[in-house]
């Protein structure tokens, strides 16, 4: 029986109020894919990282798992960190099929909604 999760994997931060959004996001997505595991994970300053959510995951009989990379370009964390952690998390859990998503802010209509924000703020009020 294939399990399904995902992943929302973001960097990560100090200020521990940083991760609000993300715990929203995590929560809507939730809400809209009710039949897979919605979690976070960080790439350093927070908990859980990559590599124990996954692990985690792993552990409870999870088969299929996608990545989602919220940032809003393909820097080095995405372009160089993300795969690297990728290709040693398919070696540690070969029974997990691991999908990486475009970085969000790749995404045409994330962009769009972003665009959109940006107009309704600049108008006069």
């Amino acid at each position: 029986m294939e399990r399904r999760a995902m992943i929302l994997f973001a960097h990560g931060a100090r200020a521990a109020s940083w991760v609000e959004p993300f715990e929203r996001l995590r929560a809507l997505t939730q809400a809209r894919l009710p039949g897979v595991a919605v979690s976070l994970a960080f790439l350093e300053l927070m908990e859980p990282r990559l590599p124990q959510a996954v692990a985690g995951l792993a552990a409870a009989g999870v088969t299929q798992l996608t990545v989602v990379p919220v940032f809003l370009g393909q820097g080095g964390h995405v372009l160089h960190d993300l795969p690297l952690m990728v290709a040693q998390l398919r070696l540690d859990h070969p029974h997990v099929a691991i999908e990486v998503a475009e970085a969000i802010g790749e995404n045409a209509g994330v962009l769009a909604a972003i665009a959109d924000y940006c107009v309704g703020a600049g108008k006069p009020a």
